[in-house]
């Protein structure tokens, strides 16, 4: 049986060396006041003191095996209390039997597993944007933040033979804890490959000055569409939330000859756009003049067809009145044909028979009186 009697002298020790009802006159230095008044005592000597009076509160005789049972039993209260833990706003858990997973706890509060080694918990926070660079890193300090370029990420060939510095920021974050933690290895290394062979893929089918003027939101929209594509086929439990291109220039190394490259280029637009422009005057004119040409001739061959008609008609005409009285016909034809032939002849009339001397008589200018 327990001595209570012995246990109230036990309680009443104290493991530095007073009674339990001294109200703390010893302490560890062996004096009331703290270590105020006397020297302390050396390290050793307490020690010794101290496991003298642990022995006193801890008897032989009661009982090793039970200490050893109560021991037993914090340890257990210990071991069973560590599979307690609590889950976030924005987090999930995610718990594994021997390693193989086993559950998912996606509600926020307080939540019990087998303690280790039967079930070990992993926290994702799936809410949280994060956010890669691709071709420069960016250093804080004290004095603000330093931009390092990484030309080995950065340096790009587009589908037209140039090399574009470009900068990148991809946001991203967790959809699925249980394939972000399972599915792939190294998952912020796995995602930076496939952020930077969509990127390349997609620069490299394109030019370069679309790169670096207009075209970068359809850059942008095409890699974030094989980003996703790509992390969606290796279950990655990812998603690419946007894509910035920070900073497109050429390569310093080549800026001029890539400015040498361009007034070349609009050299040539310009003059290819003269070209246009004068054939674009050139062609219409010439082809009204064909069309005016072509009417003249048209019409001068109806005048000309419409003329020999007429003449036709009328010979046919002068024949069928012909046909019908010959002799009045012929005498027509003549005084016609007289009247052409000696209209435009000067003429003298003589009249021999009006007894004038030597037969000439004074004349009518017939000519001069029609003027």
């Amino acid at each position: 049986m327990f001595n209570w009697a012995k246990s109230k002298e036990i309680r009443d020790k104290n493991p530095w060396g007073g009674s339990g009802n001294d109200n703390g006159s010893r302490g560890p230095w062996g004096n009331g006041n703290g270590g105020r008044g006397d020297r302390p005592p050396e390290i050793d000597e307490m020690l010794r003191r101290a496991q003298e009076n642990w022995k006193q509160i801890m008897p032989g005789k009661f009982g090793g095996g039970k200490v050893a049972f109560l021991v037993l039993i914090v340890i257990l209260g210990l071991w069973a209390a560590s599979g307690l833990y609590i889950v976030n706003p924005g987090e999930h858990a995610v718990i594994q039997r021997f390693g193989a997973e086993d559950r998912t706890q996606d509600t926020e509060g307080l939540g019990y597993h087998l303690p280790w080694p039967v079930e070990t918990v992993t926290t994702v926070n799936v809410s949280e944007l994060r956010k890669m660079e691709i071709g420069f890193s960016e250093l804080y300090s004290r004095g603000g933040s330093q931009k390092r370029d990484i030309p080995d990420e950065s340096l790009m060939l587009t589908s037209d033979a140039n090399i574009v510095d470009l900068d990148l920021v991809v946001l991203w974050n967790i959809n699925s804890a249980e394939d972000f933690l399972f599915q792939i290895r190294d998952p912020e290394n796995t995602i930076k490959k496939v952020v930077q062979s969509a990127i390349r893929e997609v620069v490299g089918q394109t030019n370069m000055l679309p790169i670096i003027t207009t075209a970068r939101s359809q850059v942008e929209e095409q890699a974030r569409e094989i980003m996703i594509r790509n992390l969606d086929e290796y279950k990655s439990g990812v998603h690419i939330s946007q894509v910035l291109i920070q900073q497109a220039e050429v390569h310093p190394d080549v800026q001029h000859a890539f400015q040498d490259v361009q007034s070349a280029k609009q050299d040539a637009e310009d003059t290819q756009n003269r070209a246009n422009a004068y054939k674009e005057d050139i062609i219409p004119r010439a082809r009204g003049q064909a069309i005016k040409m072509k009417q003249e001739a048209e019409g001068y061959r109806e005048s000309v067809i419409a003329q020999s008609t007429g003449d036709a008609e009328r010979f046919n005409a002068v024949y069928r009145a012909y046909k019908t009285g010959e002799t009045v016909t012929k005498e027509r034809m003549y005084i016609e044909t007289m009247e052409k032939v000696l209209s435009g002849a000067q003429k003298i009339i003589l009249d021999q028979e009006g007894g004038a001397s030597n037969g000439v008589v004074p004349y009518l200018p017939l000519n001069q009186v029609k003027k």
